[in-house]
């Protein structure tokens, strides 16, 4: 199979780390696991050693992207179309894949600069169940889906596109949306060749961070109101209010995260259908309660 798979995890760089773990672990219900040393945590949704990896420092923004592919021969293939369309790109150590608990990695950058790592063969823990860092009524979604989906900054489109269709993630424009008075904006998206998330990276709007936003899915549609609600309770800033997206069907809600980009917490979404379309207008819902994450 060519092409990326899924999502496969986060590196989070976090200036607050007694926050974060936190907020992932009491707040979203994942599961905080200790790294080698007190600047490192990983952070679990499932069997996979790690989704998140959260790393101490002065970036408050990902640091990198973890696009899995299914095998070596994939790793192989997808390496060598980089080199023939020109893309800069690394092979990394034996070493720095085992930092990252899989079996290949490679590291290159996106035409925006954002960070992306493409790896094989994680490390699965079947002998450790998921331990959610609080309670709940349903479990994450994730297994062929990845662990959700990202939105990131950037205006150029055309190119993202472009880019990324080299990796077997292909897309387009999905939102001419009536954001603010007067002005439509565009948000385009790309998805695996697999189609099980609508989408994976959605792109769009210019910012002080690299992230504009992270999904992660509950099975449940009661865990998206248990967060909501303590959300409310606790004092975590609501960005977007419940509502539900017309290209992915996503039921959510949007909250600041620690680092100052916007995490959504959603319920019901569907996979990516076989011919494009584009929507003017959500469901309904998710109307702004505070400026969001881009214009501050």
């Amino acid at each position: 199979m060519y092409g990326v798979t899924e999502l496969g995890y986060l590196a989070l760089g976090a200036k607050d780390m007694a926050h974060w773990r936190v907020f992932a672990g009491d707040f979203l219900g994942l599961e905080v696991v200790d790294g080698s040393n007190s600047a490192e945590a990983f952070l679990r949704m499932d069997f996979w050693h790690h989704r998140f990896i959260l790393e101490e420092g002065p970036v408050d923004d990902v640091t990198a992207i973890g696009l899995r592919v299914s095998d070596d021969d994939a790793f192989e293939k997808l390496a060598s179309r980089l080199g023939e369309e020109g893309i800069v790109h690394r092979i990394c150590s034996n070493d720095e894949a085992e930092r990252r608990r899989v079996l290949r990695l490679m590291k290159l950058q996106d035409p925006d600069g954002h960070p992306l790592e493409i790896f094989h063969g994680p490390l699965v823990e079947f002998n450790k169940p998921f331990h959610p860092g609080r309670r709940m009524y349903g479990q994450f979604v994730t297994g062929d889906a990845g662990l959700g989906h990202i939105q990131m900054a950037g205006v150029d489109i055309a190119r993202f596109l472009k880019f990324y269709r080299v990796l077997g993630m292909p897309g387009d424009i999905e939102y001419k949306a009536e954001l603010a008075p007067g002005k439509i904006s565009e948000l385009a998206f790309v998805h695996t060749s697999g189609r099980e998330r609508q989408h994976v990276i959605a792109y769009g709007f210019n910012g002080t961070k690299r992230m504009n936003h992270i999904m992660i899915e509950s099975n449940s549609i009661d865990d998206v109101i248990y967060t909501y609600e303590m959300a409310k309770q606790t004092g975590i800033e609501i960005v977007l209010d419940l509502g539900r997206h017309s290209n992915d069907f996503q039921y959510s809600f949007y909250c600041m995260s620690p680092s100052g980009y916007m995490m959504e917490y959603g319920w019901g979404s569907r996979p990516a259908p076989v011919q494009s379309e584009y929507y003017a207008a959500d469901f309904y819902g998710h109307a702004l309660l505070t400026p969001p994450p881009w214009t501050r």
